[in-house]
């Protein structure tokens, strides 16, 4: 399967100038190939290479790896956007915002990633540097800092592309590793329920409770410095925001491993499967007073599913995605199920045979219980297939409202 690996740079300033002047004339480059792609209607490689390659090595002194680099970017990019479109996420045809999708054409940010192919970057793992291609010439010995399970895995596993990306002052390159799967457990012995949730982030059937509550005072804290930070709207408020805008979400990824890393071993030590709900469309199902919103949806249950989905994946666990309608009103003992039986948000007491316990581990056996039973019946393991993860190139080709607007009505209509 694959993974990315990100490895943190360590550039001398005249390195780092060279880094800086290279990715804004990739951008520039893939930002005048998009205009002439929308202008003459061609957004497939070859084709609109005969349009573009000479002009972009001479404009923007791109070698001729990189001028490929810079052309083939642009055309995933209007691929994402075609692929959006069918999939009706800018609207119907015809709607304000599917025109404004395809009113214009993209424009990349200056700062957008960038993808390097070996003949552009080798890495030197021992001496933990790399070489890498720069507008003014190759740029040899640039050091780069990671952890020892991040050398193992680049010596062992890298394979492909490596993207170089820019974000908050500091230089990052994301590699990508093709990392061998343990043999999927085809028989496990029984499953482990997981109940996720935002007090308790994960409950297990074992009893096991894994409590959110710093994270989320850290949330609430964190959201109350933005919102005094926002109305003081001065250029100091602003820096202290953009410093302060990755903090949470890099905290709550981090608890989300530690959590999922935790799951699966278990699971594998003890030879079973995991159990998870269904959550797809909880935000669009579920109405919450206006105080709980913003604690509901900044609840990455989406994010913590797909890591277990990964790892287990890895370690050949199988993963069961069971229903998850009334799974917290429903009796693990008896199977009674009464809306009333859930007395507040941490106590279950049925009210039909007097059953008592916490209201998350309850819920977590109806799951495993529930998985135990598709299993029997022969269900495969419905965790979705485990997706390449999205290296930073790729999350700048995708289009979103600020990257870019994109081509003339009808260019990209779905079904092109």
């Amino acid at each position: 399967m694959k993974l990315v690996v990100q490895v943190k740079l360590l550039p001398t300033p005249m390195q780092a100038t060279a880094l800086e002047t290279t990715l804004r004339a990739y951008n520039e480059a893939a930002t005048w190939v998009s205009e002439v792609a929308f202008e003459r209607g061609e957004f497939k490689n070859y084709a609109l290479r005969k349009h573009t390659y000479e002009q972009v090595k001479a404009r923007w002194g791109l070698g001729a790896q990189a001028a490929q680099h810079a052309i083939k970017k642009t055309c995933d990019a209007y691929a994402t956007l075609t692929a959006n479109l069918r999939a009706g996420n800018y609207g119907r045809p015809g709607s304000k915002r599917y025109r404004r999708a395809v009113d214009k054409p993209l424009a990349f940010r200056p700062w957008g990633g960038q993808p390097y192919d070996d003949r552009m970057l080798s890495w030197q793992i021992a001496e933990r540097t790399v070489s890498i291609w720069t507008t003014s010439g190759r740029t040899k010995q640039v050091a780069f800092t990671a952890s020892p399970e991040q050398l193992a895995a680049l010596a062992l596993y890298r394979r492909g592309e490596s993207d170089l990306l820019y974000r908050d002052g500091m230089w990052f390159l994301m590699a990508t590793c093709e990392v061998p799967e343990a043999e999927p457990n085809a028989d496990p012995v029984d499953f482990l329920g997981i109940d996720l949730g935002i007090v308790n982030i994960a409950t297990t059937s074992d009893g096991q409770i894994m409590a959110g509550r710093a994270l989320n005072r850290v949330r609430v804290r964190e959201r109350g410095l933005r919102q005094k930070l926002q109305k003081k709207n001065t250029p100091s408020a602003g820096r202290r925001l953009k410093k302060r805008r990755r903090k949470e979400a890099r905290r709550a990824k981090d608890i989300n491993h530690k959590i999922a890393k935790h799951v699966v071993a278990e699971a594998e030590r003890t030879g079973r499967g995991i159990a998870l709900e269904d959550l797809t469309g909880i935000r669009e199902r579920v109405r919450l007073r206006k105080p709980q919103r913003a604690t509901f949806h900044s609840w990455a249950f989406a994010q913590l599913a797909e890591f277990i989905a990964y790892k287990a994946h890895r370690a050949g666990v199988p993963v069961v995605h069971v229903d998850p309608a009334y799974t917290s009103r429903t009796c693990a003992e008896c199977g009674h199920i009464d809306k009333a039986n859930r007395v507040s948000q941490a106590r279950f007491v049925c009210r039909s045979c007097g059953f008592v316990d916490h209201a998350d581990r309850n819920g977590s056996r109806n799951i495993h219980a529930r998985a135990r039973t598709l299993w029997r019946r022969g269900a495969p393991s419905t965790a979705p297939a485990v997706p390449r993860p999205r290296s930073t190139a790729d999350r700048k080709r995708s289009i979103t409202a600020s990257d870019a607007a994109l081509c003339k009505p009808g260019t990209l209509a779905p079904g092109s």
